[in-house]
């Protein structure tokens, strides 16, 4: 007998519809989940996940700026202020090679070792390395910068891709690029330089109103840091240290278990630090404080009036961001008045002091920079306009004062230089007749030469009669060389 086949009973009519509506119920369920994880998703992660394809990757962009950054060092060939030379490179090269020259302010005190030691570092890898060029020596602690500086950038394009969006950030970053006077200090060995790039890595950890972001540690960390390179930096955290406070429902768990610990591991290790240099125990920050802001002896190198950070400190460094800037405050929201407010009270500090100096004001243009960024965000019909006239308007004080202005002290560094592959070496000796620290020393040298400046050390006894060497040089420049290489002449 064949085998037959069996077939299945088609199912029952109810028993269809009920398959085919429990198909649509599972259907609509997926929908719904999707639109939940739509609605409730972040969109402050949306806005990351789009920023990083706008910007190519976190890694292109870090990439990008490093390469601007680094072409941004090499066009800056010019000088700024001494302390670029004779507070970082300078000391770091007597760390090392065991010659240089130390200012009258590490007799008394009143600088750190913690910030030199980091181009200590890159002289000592140099030196092993048997590398140690003059112009390694120049340049690699200022590449060294320009890729913190590079890290910096990105760090803030991130901030304000969490805080807004990708296209905020976008403009931020425009904004920061264009800005001359980053271009003109941001590769400089200068602890002001120092103090702005971890005051931009310390307000990426900051909790800020509103936003789910934020370090309690890490960016207390860096601000300490800052502290300990540059003890001024504390002026810009206070008040936003000051609302994290307010916002903070566990205030004593804040002082006892965030802010204390942080602050002693960090005094710690500077305390030992410069104990090790200074072969005694020194609290660097607690004098530098005492003469600069107590003691107000800072006047000796110059004085302003009140309103001149107000009127042009300010002002210079932002220079055609300055609208911008104004048209960004008034445009952000409430939860952003207290970046105005850091800015505003660095000022008023600052203005609080006689001696002034645009450097010092450096570590707010960041917080100005986000306001520049956001009022471009938000211009309508001039939006191109307004980004090629900052561009081309910062274009050329960035060049000038880059590659001209004040470029003299360097290259006359480079002619010295080549005293030391003479066969006199032994017998040369330089002496530098302009104002004190006017030019690099033997950190862009490197070779033990006899070299002599005018001193201009200020007078800590309160002689009101006090005459520093350059100013006597400079009263009777003839007699004065008469008088002091007398017994040369012979």
């Amino acid at each position: 007998m064949r085998r037959m086949r069996r077939c299945r009973s088609p199912a029952p009519p109810m028993a269809a519809v009920g398959g085919l509506l429990d198909r649509a119920r599972r259907k609509e369920a997926v929908r719904l989940r999707r639109r939940r994880s739509v609605l409730y998703s972040d969109p402050s992660a949306a806005a990351g996940q789009a920023g990083a394809g706008a910007a190519g990757g976190p890694a292109r962009l870090l990439a990008l700026a490093v390469a601007l950054r680094a072409l941004n060092c090499f066009l800056v060939q010019t000088s700024f202020v001494p302390d670029e030379y004779w507070q970082a490179l300078e000391v770091a090269h007597r760390m090392v090679f065991n010659y240089g020259h130390l200012t009258w302010e590490w007799a008394h005190g009143l600088r750190s070792y913690s910030y030199p030691l980091i181009f200590a570092g890159i002289y000592k890898a140099l030196q092993l390395l048997a590398q140690d060029d003059v112009q390694l020596l120049i340049w690699i602690p200022r590449l060294a910068q320009a890729v913190l500086a590079a890290f910096a950038d990105v760090k803030l394009y991130s901030l304000v891709q969490h805080l807004e969006n990708a296209e905020t950030a976008k403009w931020v970053y425009f904004c920061q690029l264009c800005s001359w006077f980053t271009w003109y200090s941001c590769t400089r060995t200068l602890t002001n330089t120092m103090e702005t790039l971890l005051t931009i890595f310390a307000l990426s950890y900051y909790p800020i109103r509103g936003s789910k972001m934020g370090s309690s540690c890490k960016y207390l960390a860096l601000i300490a840091l800052a502290i300990v390179i540059r003890p001024t930096a504390v002026i810009p955290w206070i008040p936003l240290v000051f609302s994290h406070f307010l916002q903070e429902q566990r205030k004593a768990d804040f002082i006892l278990h965030r802010c204390i610990p942080v602050g002693l591991v960090t005094i710690g290790a500077s305390l030992i630090i410069d104990r090790v240099f200074f072969g005694e125990w020194v609290l660097v920050q607690l004098n530098f404080l005492k003469f600069n802001v107590l003691q107000n002896f800072g006047t000796f190198y110059g004085s302003h009036p009140w309103h001149w950070y107000f009127t042009q400190g300010l002002p210079v460094i932002l220079g055609t961001h300055l609208p911008f800037f104004i048209h960004g405050c008034v445009l952000a929201p409430k939860r952003y008045r207290i970046f105005l407010m850091a800015v505003i009270w660095t000022v008023l500090v600052y203005s609080m002091l006689s001696h002034k100096e645009f450097r010092f004001i450096y570590p707010v243009l960041p917080f100005c920079i986000f306001f520049c960024g956001y009022s471009l965000k938000h211009l309508k019909a001039w939006k191109k306009s307004a980004a090629s006239f900052l561009l081309l308007s910062n274009l050329v004080p960035a060049l000038y004062t880059g590659l001209i202005h004040q470029r003299g002290p360097l290259d006359v560094m480079s002619h010295i230089q080549q005293l030391c592959n003479n066969s006199y070496q032994s017998q040369a000796f330089v002496f530098f007749m302009m104002p004190c620290h006017s030019t690099p020393f033997y950190s862009h040298v490197h070779c033990p030469l006899k070299m002599r400046f005018l001193q201009c050390p200020p007078d800590l006894t309160g002689n009101e009669s006090y005459i520093d060497e350059a100013d006597v040089f400079y009263s009777d420049p003839l007699g004065w060389l008469n008088k002091e290489f007398y017994n040369d002449t012979l």
